[in-house]
């Protein structure tokens, strides 16, 4: 057998086996345009495509999904946009042996998240990776392991954190707004209808179902458990703490300043109301507990969340004449504030809860990614990698504590639970051959 390789299985092997391929990073011109390709076109995949697509120096110039039905409706909206038609894949690594790609961003099932990145890194691309940033507290860490050591910019999709009025918010908490905060709620009360049930049945025509299912386990396929559905089952979901939830933990991390994990977590929950097919949890309580030598405040932090998927009230304001109520409240020693929306935020002072300041402004998630691409500065992101595993943490945390029924230490710095082997099982997963989130990135 010959010793030499083209192109095509080189990458291939790499990306397998963990063969490090260093690719110099593109300099980009005033006038170049970013190639982007997306992943994962189905429903998040669309806001990338038109992210990238509005930007006047990015181009999307290819498209992956592992339903050529979808591809299809991709394909259509191009056509009537006049957009230009970009190329298209089903196979992730057939995409990236493409080197006119620059970057690749993922709008796919959770499971592939880590995957898929530390992929990308490997073949020289940059990444936009949406939330959770993964799957599983370990591989969260591998996705930072890999950006670093192939010099990528990856940016996870916690959008809030572009918003200037959010950005305003954090400053006007840490600044003292509000005296001593010593407390972040976040709230996910979604309004979400029972899944009911459905069999197993035969693959659809045009789905690539191995690659879909990827480092998750073997089973039949079912509608349940595939388009948006995925979210409910363990195997490739986080429940809502992980879907919708993480965007709360995020603000709530970053307005109390915690760039460590925290020590102990507990949550409990129930799926009630519903007979059906779905596994994670749809009523969670979690708190946590960051300690005063983590903080050099004379007590602890404590952030605390909860889900909710049905009738509810509306806490602090959030979501009056709406369905769903999803913000976060900070509480302190001279008021409170509310961070209703991704992009505006609320305070009340003193006794008498008397309005102070506030503010709504958006930002731009995309722009932001591909400023930081331009130069080559991961300190431009408004939300590295490395920022969004730490929120991920968080979601993952918690439902460790949900599955396994009680309350757990946490060491932070070596990102495993305290004495705990039952819980530190479940920091990471089985992966199906030859869909490995390798050890060594």
């Amino acid at each position: 057998m010959s010793e030499r390789l083209n192109r095509r299985d080189f990458v291939l092997k790499s990306t397998l086996a963990s063969v490090p391929l260093i690719l110099t990073p593109r300099v980009f011109g005033a006038n170049d345009r970013i190639r982007v390709a997306c992943c994962g076109v189905r429903g998040q995949g669309r806001t990338h495509i038109a992210g990238f697509q509005n930007l006047p120096d990015a181009e999307v110039v290819a498209l992956c999904d592992i339903d050529e039905s979808v591809l299809a409706d991709r394909l259509k909206e191009f056509q009537s946009e006049g957009w230009r038609e970009p190329k298209t894949y089903t196979d992730v690594r057939r995409l990236l042996e493409d080197r006119d790609i620059d970057v690749v961003s993922f709008a796919t099932p959770n499971h592939w998240h880590a995957l898929g990145t530390i992929w990308a890194c490997q073949a020289g691309k940059d990444v936009y990776v949406e939330k959770p940033s993964c799957h599983n507290i370990w591989e969260g860490r591998k996705m930072v392991e890999a950006a670093r050591r192939y010099n990528r910019i990856v940016q996870n999709g916690l959008q809030i954190r572009s918003s200037i009025a959010i950005q305003a918010a954090v400053d006007f908490l840490q600044s003292g707004g509000l005296g001593e905060v010593y407390m972040a709620k976040g709230l996910c009360y979604k309004w979400r209808d029972t899944i009911g049930r459905t069999p197993d049945e035969p693959v659809p025509p045009g789905v690539h179902y191995d690659l879909w299912l990827g480092p998750a386990p073997q089973r039949p396929f079912s509608r349940n458990r595939f388009h948006y559905n995925w979210h409910w089952h363990w195997d490739y979901g986080n429940g809502d703490i992980g879907n919708q939830g993480v965007h709360q933990f995020d603000i709530a991390r970053w307005g109390l300043g915690m760039d460590q994990h925290p020590a102990k977590v507990s949550s409990m929950g129930e799926h009630v109301m519903f007979d059906d097919d779905q596994e994670t949890p749809n009523v969670q309580h979690a708190m946590f507990e960051y300690l005063p030598e983590q903080t050099g405040k004379r007590t602890k932090t404590l952030l605390q969340f909860e889900v909710r998927h049905w009738i509810t009230n509306h806490e602090g304001g959030i979501g009056e004449g709406a369905d769903n109520t999803v913000g976060v409240i900070f509480y302190g020693s001279e008021g409170y504030l509310v961070v209703d929306s991704y992009d505006s935020w609320r305070s009340y002072l003193g006794r008498k809860q008397e309005p102070g300041p506030s503010a709504r402004i958006g930002g731009d998630h995309y722009r932001n990614f591909l400023d930081a691409v331009r130069s080559r500065d991961v300190s431009v992101l408004h939300c590295d990698i490395e920022e969004g595993h730490k929120s991920a943490v968080l979601c993952h945390l918690a439902n460790i504590s949900y599955r396994l029924g009680r309350s757990l230490r946490f060491d932070p710095a070596t990102e495993r639970f305290v004495g705990d082997e039952e819980a530190d099982a479940m920091l990471s997963r089985r992966y199906r051959e030859p869909f490995v989130v390798p050890d060594k990135v």
